[in-house]
């Protein structure tokens, strides 16, 4: 089995693939605190509680934007399921060219989510993930990652709401019944859901027109990307495990 692991900055998400099949998947805080041992016991405690054995894993990918995690994570898989696992950075091959300027500042988590996207639906695409930001990147259809746009996510500009503004509580973060809002709670709730779907809406239309392409699938990802995708017809797949695809994909490619 192969133990997918995408670190992002508030999340981890964990995948376990028995050959294409994703047959669990689990997420956890990210902390740079935990140590080798806590990472390692912790993955291998919520396979076994969920019915899919720990021991049968031969195999592991890791993709991280937070590289103060990576030692203890990386250090836990290899103590507690002896394998050392496969790390998506630099030099390795993702089946994804990155034909920008300034290729190293892409992170890890938009190759791995071009990777999912690009093999699974094909080119041209546009990605979307939904996470602590916002990221619009368009592949072309020889998987060339072209460009990237990079937005405040849902609970960044929800955090910075009800701590700059002292009298804004903080909320739970869903689609209000209404746009037309007549309390503070359901007027946050409307700004920041229904500003979101404003940006989206426009940023895919203005990359579609100076692109050149007006056809261009939208696919979405990401914790509150399926909120979105059902609040606006611009997206048209939403795929919760686009990133731990994008991994297994990536790992596919270092076999062969």
């Amino acid at each position: 089995m192969l133990l997918t692991v995408d670190v992002g900055n508030t999340n981890i998400t964990v995948g376990v693939f028995k050959g294409t099949e994703l047959i669990g998947n689990f997420r956890m805080t990210t902390s740079i605190r935990r140590t080798s041992d806590e990472y390692g016991i912790v993955l291998r405690d919520i396979m076994d509680q969920n019915a899919i054995g720990s021991g049968n894993v031969d195999a592991a990918i890791v993709s991280s934007v937070v590289p103060a995690v990576n030692h203890s994570l990386i250090s836990g898989i290899i103590k507690y399921f002896h394998i050392t696992p496969v790390i998506v950075g630099p030099g390795i091959d993702t089946g994804i060219t990155v034909d920008t300027p300034f290729p190293e500042q892409i992170g890890a988590d938009r190759i791995v989510d071009a990777a999912g996207a690009f093999y699974q639906y094909g080119g041209p695409i546009l990605v979307l993930d939904f996470g602590t930001a916002t990221t619009y990147d368009y592949i072309d259809a020889d998987g060339r990652f072209l460009y990237g746009v990079t937005a405040p996510g849902i609970r960044i500009s929800a955090k910075a709401l009800w701590e700059d503004a002292a009298k804004l509580p903080e909320i739970e973060i869903k689609c209000p019944e209404s746009i037309l809002a007549t309390e503070t709670i359901s007027s946050m709730q409307a700004g920041l859901v229904y500003g979101q779907i404003g940006a989206t809406e426009y940023i895919v239309a203005q990359m579609k027109k100076e692109i050149g392409l007006s056809d261009i699938r939208v696919v979405a990802t990401g914790g509150l990307g399926g909120m979105i995708s059902r609040e606006t017809p611009c997206i048209e797949t939403y795929d919760p495990d686009l990133t731990l695809q994008g991994l297994r994909f990536i790992y596919e490619r270092q076999q062969a």
